[in-house]
């Protein structure tokens, strides 16, 4: 197989046929003659080794092959797009961007008073910050795809550098009085509010409960502590959050957890030789007063 030498403008067209039915109208949607089509997909065929199209007077369909590259061709395409997004924003100045993950304590709590100054302090630095489970996020750190992470430390650094940055506590809010300590086995029998199913904290607890042989039920997920808050108060469900938010939004309901998991710290972390905008992120962040 010859697979680098694919043309863009190839799988270009071969997605445009694919989404036709018909090299005809494909030939058609990228502006081309249909011998021209036609050849551009016999090279395309031959470089990838498999045939690609099964061809019919009905017109064209997808062989297993040509399904398989068609998956490929579309990230490929979206990974080009970004390519051309990153470069033009060199273009125009811009010299850097940091790809910051961070699990939802430090999204929602630590990180935000931070950024700010630093963007303003770099107009030619942009953050691409995006929230995840901690496991998913080093994962994301070793194959290159970000080049800083915030994670609890719970989970395996091997491989990286990384440097102890937050106190980062869990707690339950209930809808009676607090302070009384209470495990995250006693809130099972309850049902609970909480953020998005795809938010890292709610993917975290998920996990907790199956390590009790138990579901978690989630009866709302909202995009905020604050109205998580909020529907706890009104006795929709309980919930946990980070200690910081359950302070500014409801501490009379607050109730330490008991389970030793609870009690985390947030780790910074980094792969080795860092750009320079990642090492003045990294710098910002780890100097920066908690």
């Amino acid at each position: 197989m010859a697979l680098h030498r694919i043309d863009p403008y190839d799988l270009r067209l071969f997605a445009a046929v694919a989404e036709a039915g018909s090299i005809t109208a494909g030939a058609r949607a990228m502006h081309l003659s249909l011998a021209a089509a036609s050849a551009r997909l016999q090279k395309l065929e031959q470089a990838s080794g498999s045939q690609l199209l099964s061809r019919s007077k009905r017109g064209a369909a997808l062989t297993d092959a040509g399904r398989t590259l068609l998956r490929h061709a579309g990230l490929m395409q979206r990974q080009l797009a970004a390519l051309h997004a990153d470069m033009a924003a060199h273009a125009r100045g811009l010299s850097a961007t940091v790809r910051l993950l961070a699990n939802t304590a430090a999204i929602s709590e630590h990180l935000p008073p931070l950024l700010g100054p630093f963007l303003a302090a770099h107009p030619d630095i942009d953050i691409e910050l995006k929230d995840g489970a901690s496991v998913e996020l080093l994962q994301a750190l070793r194959q290159g795809q970000a080049d800083l992470a915030v994670v609890s430390d719970h989970v395996d650094l091997v491989g990286l550098q990384a440097s102890p940055w937050r106190a980062d506590r869990l707690v339950a809010l209930l809808s009676g009085r607090g302070r009384r300590a209470v495990s995250f086995a006693e809130l099972l029998d309850r049902p609970f509010v909480g953020l998005p199913p795809d938010s890292g904290l709610t993917r975290f607890l998920q996990r907790r409960a199956l390590d009790q042989g138990r579901p978690l039920h989630q009866r709302i997920g909202v995009r905020s502590f604050d109205a998580v808050a909020r529907l706890v108060e009104e006795g929709v469900g309980v919930a946990v959050m980070p200690e910081a938010a359950a302070l500014r939004w409801l501490p009379a309901r607050m109730h330490p957890l008991s389970d030793a998991w609870a009690s985390r710290r947030l780790m910074l972390c980094w792969a080795d030789a860092p750009g320079t905008a990642v090492a003045l992120l990294r710098d910002a962040l780890l100097t920066a007063p908690a």
